[in-house]
């Protein structure tokens, strides 16, 4: 393959999707994430894409990221049209909008993966952790705050959000606090996880490296 070329997705039918296991699904966006770390070339024909999605979306999963203007979650695992369901919310947290969604991508769609993935420099963490309030973001913020109690707990340096050590652990436990409210708020992606129809993992994308590191638990 020319390393300037782009394997993708791109399903047109169920029965490809079907393919594809959960642990498949996550070599993929993984060898994705490789390449574009790497600073491999995206190079994609946009036209052709849409006009096979035009009749029905098989995505392999559906990844929940941070609404942070740096992380672009299809560019990241070099993905395209019809190969991601992605939802984005301030701080990667998971409300029922979003628990919903999840439910659609995998209980509607057969999406394989569910991934939460936080990142570095975020700030909607660093806001957490200062306690800033202002209007609905008070409300948003106060998510996180469990992940800053248990972050803080073993924490051997500056608990501020000037601390990007800190910041980086905080938003480590609140993937992982994801993971554990999507198991606890839906019986339907519990049980398809236990099927083994799906996995739910967590994420942690480094705006340095371009790296997601993955937290399959």
């Amino acid at each position: 393959m020319d390393k300037n070329s782009i394997i993708t997705c791109n399903l047109s039918s169920n029965n490809e999707l079907q393919q594809f296991t959960p642990e498949s699904a996550l070599a993929f966006l993984k060898k994705g994430n490789q390449r574009f770390s790497q600073s491999t070339t995206t190079s994609r024909s946009n036209s052709d894409r849409i006009t096979t999605a035009r009749n029905g979306q098989y995505p392999l999963a559906i990844v929940s990221s941070c609404i942070d203007s740096r992380v672009l979650v299809e560019d990241i695992f070099q993905c395209g049209v019809g190969d991601l369901f992605v939802t984005r919310v301030a701080g990667s947290v998971v409300n029922k909008d979003i628990l919903a969604s999840f439910e659609y991508a995998c209980g509607v769609c057969g999406a394989k993966l569910v991934i939460v993935m936080g990142h570095s420099y975020c700030g909607a963490i660093q806001s957490a952790i200062d306690k800033v309030k202002l209007g609905n973001i008070t409300k948003l913020l106060s998510k996180i705050k469990p992940a800053i109690d248990e972050a803080s707990k073993d924490f051997d340096g500056e608990r501020s959000s000037k601390n990007q050590l800190f910041a980086n652990t905080v938003s480590q436990f609140n993937v992982r606090k994801s993971i554990k409210d999507i198991r606890q708020n839906s019986p339907l992606l519990k049980e398809l996880e236990e099927k083994g129809e799906i996995k739910i993992v967590g994420g942690f994308y480094d705006l340095e490296t371009g790296i997601v590191d993955f937290m399959v638990e």
